[in-house]
């Protein structure tokens, strides 16, 4: 056996251990804990705590003064497992849902492997970050003084993606993954007996008629050019079988790649909110938070991404992202600071989607992620 089949192996019993023991942002105890001794027994210097749970390893090599990062996410989700394999979650209700068990797997084998076999000349930094899922790991790791501490000039990342074969790697310049805002409408009226709606101002009505006005925000008030999605996915009242309700609350997100079309979908949604109460005779209250940024690649980076792939996948399996994804990703907060690069791997055409009560990562694909890790390395930071 190879020494990359030992370290396959022994990445499939790491992955398959973080996945039976998930944990959700900010309570990655466990997790953080098995990070850190795996760092530590392939000679790292090792820091725990850093914003929260997040841990980083450093590696260095030779005189080299330059230094990268490369970062992984280490949360899972609220979501109940629904899979039968025999490393299922043993923490009800909470499961590795979109595959960061096997990115921080992916992570430790290529410290592992860089730590056995150097080949750079320079300094890696292992960022493990907590919380990627509710977008508030990075900014906790870059509040906590990650920069100040751990400097870094540029830093990498990666997530698996269903329907993209195993062995396959993608990417683009520019926009990768989208903003993510959130919003809360609160209808309130006067509620009262379902027999007599004329007695009051319910809000039931002027709600559904308010999620089906927020669809023209992209529809009809956003440029074509510009891409935006506004997803309403909660309408929460007090009403009941015989009771009109007095309140009502509407939920949801928005995506958009550029802040000025964020602040458009912000503007026109207070417009609509505050026209279609006022149309029902109810009051309307707007609440819009951004979560998450867009995430912009360094094209510079990219090409070095590119390059770096073709050495680990076979030169047809490397493209370019088609278009941008309107899913978000933490790892953007690390680029408002330093350039870099998010790249995708195929978890297989089989594989579940992602925050499907069913998924799993596929462990065909760890040694690709750890190749990926290492290569970026030594062509960023080449032996003198």
């Amino acid at each position: 056996m190879t020494d990359l089949e030992m370290l396959e192996r022994q990445m499939t019993e790491w992955r398959r251990d973080l996945h039976a023991h998930p944990e959700f942002g900010f309570e990655e105890k466990r997790t953080s804990a098995f990070v850190a001794a795996k760092l530590r027994e392939f000679g790292l210097d090792v820091a725990e705590g850093v914003g929260g749970t997040g841990v980083v390893g450093t590696l260095k090599r030779g005189n080299g003064n330059r230094a990268i990062a490369l970062r992984a996410d280490m949360d899972a989700l609220r979501i109940p497992e629904q899979g039968a394999v025999e490393y299922r979650s043993q923490n009800p209700g909470v499961m590795h849902a979109c595959g960061h068990d096997g990115h921080t797997t992916m992570l430790l084998g290529a410290a592992k492997l860089l730590a056995a076999d150097g080949g750079f000349d320079g300094t890696v930094r292992f960022v493990f970050q907590p919380a990627e899922e509710w977008g508030k790991g990075a900014l906790a790791m870059l509040n906590d003084s990650l920069m100040e501490r751990f400097p870094f000039e540029e830093i990498y990342g990666l997530h698996n993606m269903p329907g993209l074969p195993v062995g396959h790697f993608e990417t683009r310049a520019g926009a990768m993954m989208s903003a993510e805002d959130n919003f809360e409408i609160v209808l309130k009226g006067v509620g009262g007996h379902a027999a007599r709606p004329h007695a009051g101002n319910e809000v039931l009505v002027a709600a559904c008629a308010l999620v089906t006005n927020l669809q023209t925000i992209v529809s009809r008030r956003l440029s074509p050019a510009d891409i935006g999605v506004v997803s309403v996915t909660e309408l929460i009242s007090d009403g009941t079988r015989n009771a009109l309700p007095g309140l009502a609350r509407i939920l949801g997100d928005a995506r958009s790649f550029r802040p000025e079309v964020s602040a458009e979908i912000e503007k026109q949604m207070r417009v609509i909110a505050e026209g279609t109460a006022l149309t029902h005779n109810v009051s309307a209250e707007v609440t819009y938070t951004r979560e998450f940024v867009p995430l912009l690649n360094d094209a510079a980076l990219v090409e070095e991404a590119f390059a770096a792939a073709r050495t680990v996948f076979e030169t047809d399996d490397v493209g370019t992202a088609r278009e941008p994804m309107t899913g978000s990703e933490d790892f953007a907060r690390f680029l408002e600071h330093v350039p870099g690069c998010f790249v995708f791997l195929g978890n297989g055409h089989d594989s579940a989607p992602l925050h499907n009560p069913t998924y799993d990562f596929n462990d065909a694909g760890l040694i690709h992620g750890t190749r990926f890790h290492a290569a970026i390395v030594r062509q960023r930071l080449p032996e003198k």
